[in-house]
């Protein structure tokens, strides 16, 4: 497990379009088929990464919560599956079921998506809003793996809920932290 920290990409910067495979559905869904009425959520996630597994519960309820609100939420595993057989599509199916998630979790095979938009960590977050302009990208929350904080999505909720609001999200944001993107070697 190499810690690494996200890219940070410039505010504004607009969500790359994309159609990846749903292994739930079996379809291939896009941004366009899942943009929130209000703002996209999109998560890059996976199925081994100890980050990860340490907030599941906190993303189901995202997952539960903020769609009401007009806010979509696309996660997006971008690991080399074929190096790490956990975070297979097939695997992923059964992440969804034993989590609840709510939103669709998609396949990025190629990576090219991750590299769309500089994922560089599971979990990674990139908040856009109604135009599909990045107005938040970094952590969930404070919480890691074994520092005793509890797990609560306050940096998360809180841009979040500035965008459900009509409110500025504060241009200071703190990068998220998680397990490397597992790249396929060229």
């Amino acid at each position: 497990m190499v810690k690494t920290l996200s890219s940070m990409i410039p505010l504004g910067t607009e969500a790359p379009d994309f159609e990846l495979l749903n292994p739930v559905s079996g379809e291939f869904e896009s941004l366009q088929s899942h943009r929130g009425e209000v703002g996209t959520l999109i998560m890059f996630i996976c199925n081994h990464c100890p980050f990860v597994k340490h907030i599941t519960k906190e993303l189901a309820s995202l997952g539960q919560e903020y769609p009401a609100k007009g806010i979509s939420i696309i996660a997006i595993n971008a690991n080399d599956a074929a190096s790490y057989p956990d975070d297979s599509p097939e695997n992923m199916v059964k992440e969804v079921h034993a989590h609840g998630y709510q939103f669709p979790y998609l396949y990025d095979e190629t990576q090219e998506v991750a590299r769309a938009y500089h994922a560089e960590c599971t979990p990674d977050f990139f908040v856009f809003d109604a135009h599909l302009a990045c107005v938040y990208r970094g952590q969930l929350d404070d919480s890691r793996p074994g520092n005793n904080i509890d797990v609560t999505g306050s940096d998360l909720r809180a841009a979040l809920d500035a965008v459900v609001a009509g409110d500025e999200v504060p241009a200071e944001q703190k990068p998220s932290m998680g397990c490397n993107i597992k790249w396929k070697s060229s």
